[in-house]
């Protein structure tokens, strides 16, 4: 992106969407395409500290593509904190303030707020958005209708990369 003014100029919603999606439908290898979708995200909004792809391996979430600060929680067991919880319960989950949770894995000691959306391929889940704020409650229904039908896109995607990671491959 072009610097606008001295700051990195974000593109809109609409915008970010349509260049995450045709990342996703391009021709692109597979960690690349996702790499791709989590950097056109976290520049598009300034307050999400940080922007990954979990990849579903066994009953284990592997950490993907990402932007932000390095986590230790480059694996974590399904059932552990938000995003193990997000698959035990097969669903996506918003959390307003992760001070309020006895389960949350820190990534950063700011991070006040995450949303996590499964990514299905039919009806199997491969893998998950996982997205961190410092800000309370950041997340809202338009963030998750936005990572939901991305996730949509995403599903084979993940499925291969999962597939190559229990193969004992590397991304």
């Amino acid at each position: 992106m072009e610097p606008l003014g001295g700051r990195p100029r974000t593109p809109g919603r609409d915008a970010a969407r349509a260049e995450a999606l045709a990342a996703l439908a391009g021709d692109l290898p597979d960690d690349a395409a996702l790499r791709r979708v989590v950097e056109v995200l976290a520049a598009a909004h300034p307050a999400w500290g940080w922007v990954g792809v979990y990849l579903l391996v066994g009953d284990t979430l592997v950490l993907g593509p990402y932007v932000g600060p390095a986590s230790e929680h480059t694996r974590i067991p399904v059932g552990v904190g938000v995003c193990g919880t997000a698959v035990a319960r097969n669903a996506n989950l918003v959390v307003d303030d992760v001070a309020n949770l006895d389960n949350y894995l820190a990534c950063s000691v700011g991070t006040r707020s995450e949303i996590v959306v499964l990514i299905r391929d039919g009806a199997d889940v491969v893998g998950q958005f996982d997205v961190d704020s410092d800000d309370v409650a950041a997340f809202g229904p338009a963030d998750e209708a936005l990572l939901e039908d991305l996730a949509g896109r995403a599903g084979p995607r993940c499925r291969r990369l999962a597939s190559t990671l229990a193969g004992g491959g590397r991304i």
